[in-house]
């Protein structure tokens, strides 16, 4: 019996806390931007409810050995200048053999999927204002300490990209 009370009473929490933010509708908001300098095309996706971010997904495409799985169906003369031996493709799709890259070139220890993940989930709650706060005055040391999980060195150009979706209309 206590096990079933104790259950109600979450599950009442959760609904009273989640009711203010089920009046306002979600808008979705995305833009494509440069948070890993000129080597990569990202993609980032914001979900708001009112000024909150509710969801967060981060992906970049980039040239990638021919082997890799391709965002792309492409031939004939689509593919002309693309660069030999490569595809199009998404780090996330990819993200064995890119973290096993990364890892090789850098030392990474934390795959791009992870690191993406840590600071999607850094964003998620705080309102815009929130997350502008949270990275005013970081550079790329203090972005990556602040984003706990996350070892990309540029951190926070990520969390920028994220902010610039959120405030997109």
């Amino acid at each position: 019996m206590k096990k079933i009370l104790s259950l109600m009473i979450a599950l009442a929490l959760v609904l009273g806390c989640t009711a203010a933010l089920a009046d306002e509708s979600v808008r979705l908001s995305q833009v494509y931007c440069a948070p890993n300098g000129s080597g990569s095309v990202g993609i980032v996706t914001v979900a708001l409810q009112g000024d909150v971010i509710v969801a967060v997904h981060i992906d970049e495409l980039q040239w990638m050995d021919a082997g890799s799985v391709s965002v792309l169906d492409a031939e004939g003369d689509l593919t002309k200048g693309f660069p030999e031996g490569k595809v199009l493709a998404s780090k996330l799709a990819n993200d064995e053999a890119y973290s096993g890259m990364m890892a090789a070139y850098a030392g990474s220890t934390v795959t791009i999927a992870n690191n993406y993940a840590a600071i999607e989930a850094f964003c998620v709650g705080k309102t815009v204002a929130d997350l502008e706060a949270a990275i005013a005055g970081l550079d790329s040391t203090t972005a990556v300490d602040a984003v706990s999980g996350a070892t990309l060195v540029n951190t926070l150009g990520y969390l920028q990209s994220v902010l610039q979706a959120a405030k997109a209309e």
